[in-house]
């Protein structure tokens, strides 16, 4: 959240090592939740179904961070518009798109850290690539119908997920794709208890039935690891419920 732990630094240098960091980086061990790492892109390659978008697809990754899925989803679109509420996050993720590279460090232990450099992977073509800082409840006009919208880590840490949730029929075209990836990580930090989408009367995925019907059928449900790394030795291992929707 804008102001929040989103923007300090130790936020940022760990999410650059989420998206984009080298599998000896982020697990410098020879055991441990490999299949945990590149969720950023497994959240498109594994949840969006490339073969039923056109040549001229458009995309939206809500609550992008720093880019990767937004740079992934450019590999099956001619556009991907990537929104996060953080200025260092959109900062960070412009940077990236327009010089394909972006210098920082990650933490080893207390203040030790080690110099790495984030990158674009190669063969993603980065004008096809837009970052805006926005709020994902209110969007802004003009956006305009997305062929794929992406919304990975995102719901649990909004004040008013529902409220979100109601702009997506108007945002995915006929036929298109919405993908929902969340640990379902309920907390009153983020989100007033009156607002959660799950973990009371029903888990998310029966809320977000309710929600999104009849706009929206599920098409498809996975479970997706992931893994942030604090220290080198210590984690976050988490497992996102990832769903896929087809708008009606």
């Amino acid at each position: 959240m804008a102001g929040g732990f989103y923007e300090t630094a130790k936020a940022l240098s760990e999410y650059l090592l989420f998206h984009y960091g080298k599998p000896e980086e982020v697990l410098p061990w020879d055991f441990g939740p490999s299949d945990a790492l590149d969720y950023p892109a497994r959240c498109v390659s594994e949840c969006v179904a490339a073969d039923r978008l056109a040549a001229n697809a458009r995309a939206l990754d809500l609550g992008c961070a720093v880019g990767r899925s937004t740079f992934e989803l450019a590999r099956h679109c001619a556009e991907a518009i990537g929104i996060d509420l953080s200025e260092n996050f959109i900062a960070a993720a412009g940077q990236l798109q327009r010089a394909g590279q972006l210098d920082y460090s990650f933490a080893v232990e207390g203040d030790l850290g080690q110099a790495a450099v984030a990158e674009v992977p190669s063969g993603i073509d980065r004008s096809r690539v837009s970052f805006e800082q926005g709020d994902a409840t209110f969007l802004r006009d003009g956006l305009g119908q997305f062929d794929v919208v992406l919304m990975a880590n995102l719901i649990d840490r909004l004040p008013c997920p529902a409220k979100c949730l109601e702009q997506l029929p108007n945002l995915v075209a006929a036929g298109g794709q919405l993908i929902i990836a969340s640990p379902c990580t309920w907390l009153e930090e983020y989100t007033p208890k009156a607002e959660w989408l799950g973990g009371q009367a029903q888990q998310t995925l029966d809320t977000l039935r309710d929600l999104l019907s009849p706009a929206f059928t599920l098409d498809g449900e996975w479970n997706l690891p992931f893994l942030i790394r604090e220290h080198a030795r210590k984690y976050q291992w988490s497992i996102a419920q990832a769903t896929r929707w087809l708008r009606q």
